[in-house]
Parts: structure tokens; sequence; C-alpha cells
């Protein structure tokens, strides 16, 4: 994790700035299934949802996955890698929304599909769990707080990779946190929170669940790294959910950065992704 940490030194955030993350917007594609995910499920697209089933040992668990990417950027190779692990240690299978992105498009939109992908989980499924990573993280939890004010069945458990909970990111720590994230700029992500939230003011919940109502939710479950400009977030949502004598657990890695578990070949990822497995298995 450390030797990652310092190679991206080498590396600009595409959020730095406002510009910088429409330029990164517009240069990227979304990332097919990988051949590590191939190897244990099978994938199959359904208009704008990609359903994956294990190839073996599935249990009749479902994952509902939000990817990541400031809510501007298609889906990574790292998110289905992420994908194939936890499907190869659970069994579970998945839907990954494919939902649609900033700035063309607002959470509205997304809202709608993501409605679509919910309902038909719980008519199929015994047990749904929703987990998403960064720009994904917060709309997980931003759906669980929607489905529970909806009257919608809760889902099993919430997993939060590196969630990012405030559109305007608007934390006191992150001026400190900001000297040591090498991967994300608070400038280009406010400008793509606004985006995102359309004509919606950027801090209503279900764009920036941290300022939701926490209470009455299915058990949360946040891993975090600790060089991320989003960690004093993750802490606080913990602590409020807490306070609301709801269940929540933090893995937090002090020196790992944004989306720590996308990077494998570190033992930190490797664990955190069997702690989530896991929990998809239990």
């Amino acid at each position: 994790m450390a030797l990652t940490y310092e190679l991206l030194r080498f590396r600009s955030p595409s959020t730095r700035t406002a510009e910088s993350a429409l330029a990164t917007a517009a240069a990227r594609v979304p990332a097919s299934p990988t051949k590590k995910l191939l190897k244990v499920a099978t994938a199959e697209v359904d208009g704008p949802v990609v359903r994956l089933t294990p190839k073996a040992g599935g249990t009749g668990t479902h994952l509902i996955y939000t990817h990541g990417g400031c809510y501007l950027y298609p889906v990574k190779t790292e998110h289905w890698d992420i994908l194939a692990t936890l499907i190869e240690g659970s069994g579970v299978s998945v839907d990954v929304p494919l939902y649609p992105l900033a700035p063309a498009y607002t959470m509205d939109e997304s809202y709608a599909l993501l409605e679509r992908v919910y309902d038909d989980a719980n008519s199929t499924y015994e047990r749904v769990f929703l987990a998403g990573d960064s720009a994904g993280g917060g709309l997980a939890l931003g759906q669980a707080l929607h489905y529970r004010d909806t009257g919608r069945p809760a889902p099993a458990g919430i997993i939060l990779f590196s969630p990012w909970l405030d559109l305007t990111v608007s934390n006191l720590a992150v001026d400190e946190l900001q000297k040591v994230d090498r991967m994300l700029g608070a400038d280009g992500l406010r400008a793509a929170g606004l985006w995102w939230a359309g004509s919606h003011d950027p801090r209503t919940p279900l764009a920036s669940p941290l300022f939701g109502d926490l209470a009455h939710l299915a058990p949360v479950h946040v891993f975090q790294g600790g060089y991320d400009l989003l960690a004093a977030d993750a802490i606080e949502l913990v602590k409020r959910i807490r306070s609301h004598k709801g269940a929540a657990t933090l893995e937090l890695v002090e020196r790992a950065f944004h989306v720590y578990v996308g990077a494998p070949w570190t033992p930190e990822a490797r664990a955190s992704l069997q702690k989530a497995v896991a929990l998809l298995r239990n």
C-alpha cells in the first residue's frame, strides 16, 4: 500500500479542477467485463444493466452495485475486478446499473432507473444488498434512504467503499486531507456534484446522504482509507448512524488511498474485500 501510494505522486488527479474533470469524462469509455470476472460469472446486458450470475456456488443472495467515478466517468476495469472477488467468494449474483452520467444527466434520471432495478431484484431474491464505491457508494446509501422513505423493503445490508457522502465537500478536515490525497481534487468534485444535483440543492439527502435522516437503516459497513479526501465524512457517517442506535461498522485503513480495494496487489485491499465477502455470505 505504501509503495502504491508513493507511485501516485506521478498521477495528476482528474478532479483537480472542473475543466480537468470534464476533459477526463470526454475521453473515457466504459470498460468491458474483465477476464477475471468472466472466469467466475456470466455477464448479460439488459439495457442499461449488466447482470452477473456466478458460474458455480450461487447462494441466491443478490447485490446491486453502483460504480464510482464522481458521477462523470463510466464503469472501469477495477470495478469488474472488485465484483469478481465478491462473486467468487460469496456466490452472490449482481446487477450493475450503468446509470446516466453528469453533466448530460442528473440524479433524477438515475434514481428512476435504480428504482426499477431494486423493485425487480426484490421480486426475485430473498436477500438484496446495496453496495458501491466513491460516488457509487453515496448513491448506494442514497438509495437506502429513498427506499426506506417510499415504503420499499429494506436491503439486507449496505456496503460502502470510500463513499462520497457530501457533494459540497464541506467537511472542515478537507483542507488537511487534501495534503495527503493523491487521487482526488476538491474543486473538481464540487463542480461534478453541482452537475449531478441538477436543479436540486446539492445537500439534498438523495445526493448527499450524510445530511439525511440516518435512522432505521439496514446495517451499514464502510471500508475507508485514511489518505482520502472523503475519510472524515465516512467517519462522521458511522458516528451519526450509531447516534440513532443503528448498526454501522468502519474499517479504516489509516494510510490507504481512495477506493484502495481496487488495488488487489495490496494485502490491505485483499483483507478488506474478504471482509466484504463474509458480509455477503453470512
